[in-house]
């Protein structure tokens, strides 16, 4: 009994103590327990045994119930005086503050401590300078926020369409004259306003459906609905920001009405015509990644049927649900922790999804692996660089090929009447320094043919052996079926990095043409008939720097390339810089970078970025376009068009287009942005849209109407 009266006395102390939950609780308890006859004042507690079952409930139950009680009422108070009063009640936008959900979600508790304690104040948002005890529960709270699964107060409409049958759906996001369901399959439906009674529905005529629009890398599109007649009515259309991106270098695929965009570890579908939002895939970055993921980019995704697979920062490759982006499965492809890091767009290749992995400046071991598409089985594994023992080891000294690098990052191409795949590999580590990795270090700084249901190599061609300088082979591996000298021939085209141009024979890797690219070049005299290239000596300044063009930045790098077969010419971006080449000895370590050296501008000089075209057949360079003094990290692709138009982001920040067989100046749009994306192009609603990533914003330009 002793123990009964010592709970009822608690009871009595919470109420005196002004817990207003408590209070309230135990004044009913007190009127039922007086009720049955236990209690005859609030003073004396009589001994009865029906007493007993009611002060264990009270005890085993009522506490906690209480303690839990308080606990989320101070969670409430905590949040509601600290962000609830700018961004609503539940996080979904207030009065003066935007939704909070994908913030929250896209933070771990550390790092939305950090940023709440740090505030925002560009964007409006105060510091909050919390202690742990105030900031625990708050981010319990945020934390209650997020939703399981789908939201379950999602409005269902029915429309009906201009021919008078009605569709039903889950309402997905509206305009003024746009609306956007989800039907009962689950499947997206775009709806547009009509001058009369009813909707229309609205998809694209001409998807975008992989990174670089077609499997075989060429970015040519054969729209003309925007063209040299119509150009000058060119203008921007919609736009669509990514919140919190620093960097986007995404390329958008648009499929079935629908565009997919990306960053890190985070993907958006929106509606193609005007970029509303239908859904959003987040998840927190890695604190502790080390390479270029650290930046928060991501080039883009690829879709197969009811598929998104996105590649993230610590190198898992993750299958969303095209139609609200669930995940599906996830697959770790390496360990971060081992210098691997994620940034590239996958390619899809029958049921299989291929992938590679960045790293090559931080020494990882560079391989391609292909996964089932629908359960996320890694089913192959083609490494670049060989172990100990295995062929191409002699061409690495003692064990220096165990972090020699060779990485995959970028998005390889494939042939599906050859059916064969072509992957590009990156440069060898140390980047600066090959003292202690004597030999043609293959696989690196190569384009590799593999069958794709198997990864079997079936041939590589090496355009840089033993490369020093960074110059990996990490350029659009292009492919195109043209007449070549007379005779009809598949080739494989590329302007490598080394500052030469390249046309291989795909079939077997036959080196058919060679040819510098660039104005200032002083590394090679030329490359030989067996496809090496035939060396200069270098002369090494006082201070032990070497003078070497290209530069580290190479003639060209990683940005979109087009070919166009009506005129014959390859366009892509030249860079003409050179370098002060330093090397240093160093030990592989975890979660640091593996240059062995560095490279700096040279004194008193500058370097010019321009488009330049090529005849594929002879190599010469027809036209050039040099583009205004801005930084030289600028990293705008291209793209041409049947129209006879080639669209490219322009060094100082305008989107510009030029006639493709002159090279002339055709229209320009200033967005004062420094360049990191490519462009593409799709029909949606019967209009020709070009979209690229401007900043960290996805702009559009269409004909205006």
């Amino acid at each position: 009994m002793a123990v009964c009266l010592a709970i009822l006395r608690c009871f009595v102390g919470l109420r005196a103590r002004g817990y207003s939950i408590a209070a309230q609780y135990l004044d009913d308890q007190w009127r039922r327990v007086m009720r049955l006859g236990i209690v005859r004042d609030m003073k004396t507690i009589l001994p009865a045994t029906p007493a007993l079952p009611v002060v264990l409930t009270l005890a085993l139950v009522v506490l906690p119930s209480l303690a839990s009680g308080q606990q989320s009422n101070t969670r409430q108070v905590e949040f509601e005086t600290t962000c609830g009063r700018c961004h609503g009640s539940d996080g979904r936008g207030g009065e003066s503050g935007p939704a909070i959900i994908a913030q929250i979600a896209a933070r771990t508790d550390t790092a939305l401590a950090t940023y709440i304690r740090a505030g925002r104040p560009d964007k409006g948002m105060p510091p909050f300078a919390l202690d742990d005890n105030r900031m625990q529960p708050l981010l319990m709270h945020l934390r209650a926020l997020l939703p399981e699964g789908a939201t379950t107060d999602a409005e269902h409409r029915t429309v009906t369409l201009t021919d008078g049958a009605t569709i039903s759906g889950t309402l997905v996001n509206e305009g003024l004259q746009d609306l956007q369901l989800r039907d009962e399959h689950a499947e997206l439906v775009l709806l547009r306003k009509t001058s009369g009674p009813g909707y229309r529905q609205v998809t694209s005529q001409a998807d975008w459906p992989t990174y670089n629009g077609v499997p075989g890398g060429n970015r040519y599109s054969p729209l003309t609905q925007i063209n040299k007649q119509n150009l000058a009515s060119l203008a921007p259309a919609w736009s669509f920001p990514l919140p919190e991106a620093r960097m986007v270098e995404t390329t958008p695929l648009v499929v079935n009405g629908v565009m997919y965009i990306s960053s890190a570890n985070e993907v958006f579908a929106l509606d193609a015509g005007n970029g509303r939002p239908l859904w959003h895939f987040q998840r927190p970055r890695t604190e502790d990644i080390a390479g270029n993921a650290r930046l928060g980019f991501n080039r883009g995704v690829a879709i197969a049927g009811d598929r998104v697979f996105l590649q993230t920062d610590n190198v898992h490759l993750l299958a969303l649900d095209r139609r609200d982006g669930s995940l599906l499965w996830e697959t770790p492809m390496a360990d971060y922790r081992d210098n691997y890091n994620g940034t590239a767009a996958p390619l899809v290749v029958g049921n299989l999804v291929i992938a590679g992995t960045a790293g090559g400046d931080e020494g990882v071991r560079g391989f391609i692996a292909a996964y089932d598409a629908t359960t996320g089985r890694e089913v192959w594994r083609r490494w670049t660089i060989p172990r100990p023992g295995e062929e191409g080891a002699e061409t690495w000294a003692g064990d220096s090929m165990l972090h020699g690098a060779g990485a995959t990052w970028m998005t390889g191409t494939y042939d599906a009447g050859l059916d064969l795949l072509y992957w590009p590999v990156g440069n060898p580590g140390p980047d600066f320094n090959g003292d202690d990795r004597a030999g043609d270090n293959l696989y690196t700084d190569s384009v590799l043919a593999l069958k794709p249901a198997t990864g079997e190599l079936v041939w590589y061609f090496q355009f840089t052996p033993h490369d020093i300088h960074d110059w990996d082979a990490q350029e659009p591996p292009v492919l195109i079926d043209t007449k070549w000298h007379g005779a009809p021939r598949k080739l494989l085209i590329q302007a490598n990095r080394n500052g030469f141009f390249y046309v291989l024979d795909r079939r077997n890797g036959e080196l058919l043409l060679a040819k510098q690219f660039l104005k200032r070049l002083n590394w090679a005299e030329r490359i030989g008939e067996d496809g090496r290239p035939m060396l200069r000596e270098l002369p090494v300044t006082e201070s032990g720097e070497t003078y070497v063009c290209p530069g580290f930045q190479g003639g060209t790098n990683w940005y979109s390339t087009s070919y166009n077969p009506a005129t014959g010419l390859y366009y892509f971006q030249a860079l003409e810089r050179c370098n002060l080449f330093s090397k240093r000895t160093m030990r592989w370590e975890r979660g640091r970078g593996y240059m062995g050296g560095a490279a700096r501008q040279a004194p008193g000089e500058g370097f010019v970025k321009s488009v330049r075209a090529v005849d594929i057949e002879t190599g010469d360079v027809t036209w050039d376009l040099p583009q205004g003094p801005a930084p030289a990290t600028a990293s705008a692709g291209l793209l041409s068009t049947a129209a006879g138009i080639v669209f490219f982001g322009e060094n100082s920040g305008d989107f510009a287009a030029a006639d493709a067989a002159s090279g002339e100046l055709l229209w320009r749009y200033p967005t004062n942005q420094t360049w990191k994306a490519s462009p593409m192009t799709y029909m949606f609603d019967h209009r020709q849209y070009i979209a690229i990533a401007v900043g960290s914003t996805i702009t559009t330009f269409a004909l205006a109407r």
